[in-house]
């Protein structure tokens, strides 16, 4: 939100936007229709929301579907904010909505987050124009966001080239 904020864009978070379109929460849709179900409503929900000028904030699991990975990189600049496994599992506990996403392993949180982000974590960079060290404050990580999205404007001022 502080990036789209910075930059005077909308900004809209894929599983908000579907949890207020389905008047359910994750849990709820994973556990009446299932995980299948959940990821093919996140991906109508990510083309729902892709739009000129706006700041789209993901679901971790989006980056699963290949689809996914390609539409994003197609059709804007896919940042992926990288964080230790401590930091994540900070951010998890503080977060008020935790209790609405269900476990995806069983196992205690830290647990699950270090297995799942080692599950994932090639797939986010491969997604990803520019890997960002989520680790820092949210002031820092925009101005870092920033800079490199600069260093795009400037290159792209120069040609294309392919």
């Amino acid at each position: 939100m502080a990036l789209a904020q910075a930059v005077d864009f909308q900004f809209v978070d894929t599983d908000r936007w579907l949890q207020s379109h389905v008047q359910m929460t994750v849990a709820e849709i994973v556990d009446r229709e299932g995980w299948d179900s959940f990821r093919a409503r996140e991906t109508a929900a990510l083309k729902a929301v892709t739009a000129p000028s706006t700041v789209v904030a993901t679901g971790g699991g989006i980056i699963l579907t290949e689809y996914n990975r390609r539409y994003m990189r197609e059709n804007g600049i896919v940042i992926y904010l990288s964080a230790p496994v401590s930091t994540l599992v900070n951010r998890l506990e503080a977060a008020p909505e935790e209790g609405l996403r269900p476990t995806l392993t069983g196992k205690p949180l830290s647990e699950e987050v270090q297995e799942v982000l080692e599950q994932r974590d090639a797939l986010y960079r491969e997604a990803a124009h520019y890997i960002i060290d989520a680790s820092h404050a949210p002031d820092q990580v925009v101005s870092e966001i920033l800079a490199a999205l600069s260093q795009t404007a400037q290159r792209l001022q120069g040609g294309v080239y392919n």
